[in-house]
């Protein structure tokens, strides 16, 4: 095989330019495993002076079926990356993987891909080609025997990549389009409103610290007296919790209804909201 035809299978091996690639092959004096790590390594190079810029565009996939249904999101810095061919193509191969890995995201990097390589030569490589900052972000897979799952994409870029995603896993034996329907709304409904979870007692401690600092903070310079302060904070508190929990949430469909009272209004005796994920872009 000549350079030149080394070059031009180098370049479609990795995706930098001919000139990259042409020294490279001089480089490892026509050994071609050798170029492509020479390229690697200043792929990592390039890839290093981006990583400090912000990444809050990007995809979110999702793949499965309704057993197991995996979310992946992928950013980048620029909507028009997100649009772009070759990104498209890595994060539609990424999110089946995913899912293959059910998002363990240390072993999903060392996963080798269709051309051989891991998904982390892969990144570097398409951070060197496209020139943006590229990382995985969220990762989420949601698989229960005994439940199935729903799923929404908002804001659809391409197949099975959004700038939203929610899968929502409904326990039930019963299989019929009343439960199809409620758990495509249960998607969407989840897309709109972004409970933080199912119930008020699971909402991450954290979260519930940080709102409680907030209104003590506030109430402090209103003025009131201690005990009326007590109160308010308490019914403000209260209120988060109810906004912010799945069940205690306003039905966007309805909302003079909670979706608890949706859940005992189709009055199935074992349905049960199993759990849910919901991932947006830059979120």
């Amino acid at each position: 095989m000549s350079d030149i035809e080394k070059v031009k299978k180098l370049r479609v091996a990795t995706g930098a330019g001919f000139k990259d690639c042409n020294l490279a092959i001089k480089e490892s004096n026509g050994d071609l495993d050798k170029a492509i790590e020479i390229l690697r390594i200043k792929g990592v190079s390039k890839a290093s002076k981006k990583m400090s810029r912000d990444a809050k565009e990007g995809v979110v996939a999702i793949s499965g079926d309704e057993k197991k249904t995996s979310i992946i999101e992928v950013n980048c810095e620029t909507d028009f990356v997100a649009k772009n061919n070759d990104f498209i193509d890595f994060v539609k191969e990424l999110s089946e993987l995913n899912n293959i890995k059910d998002s363990n995201l240390e072993e999903l990097k060392k996963t080798k891909m269709n051309n051989g390589l891991s998904v982390d030569d892969n990144l570097v490589s398409l951070i060197a080609k496209i020139g943006e900052k590229i990382t995985i972000g969220q990762t989420k897979t949601i698989s229960n025997s005994s439940s199935v799952n729903y799923q929404y994409l908002h804001t659809v870029v391409k197949d099975n990549l959004a700038k939203l995603a929610v899968v929502v896993s409904l326990e039930t034996k019963e299989n019929s389009e009343v439960i199809k329907t409620f758990g495509k709304q249960l998607s969407m409904h989840i897309a709109a409103s972004n409970p933080l979870a199912l119930e008020s007692n699971l909402i991450d401690k954290a979260i519930i610290d940080k709102e409680q600092e907030l209104i003590t903070e506030e109430l402090k310079n209103s003025g009131k007296p201690e005990e009326i302060a007590k109160k308010i904070s308490l019914g403000k508190m209260n209120k988060f919790k109810e906004e912010n929990a799945l069940l205690t949430q306003s039905w966007v469909m309805e909302p003079k209804k909670k979706v608890q009272d949706i859940l005992k209004e189709l009055a199935i005796n074992d349905l049960k909201i199993k759990e849910f994920s919901r991932i947006k872009i830059g979120e």
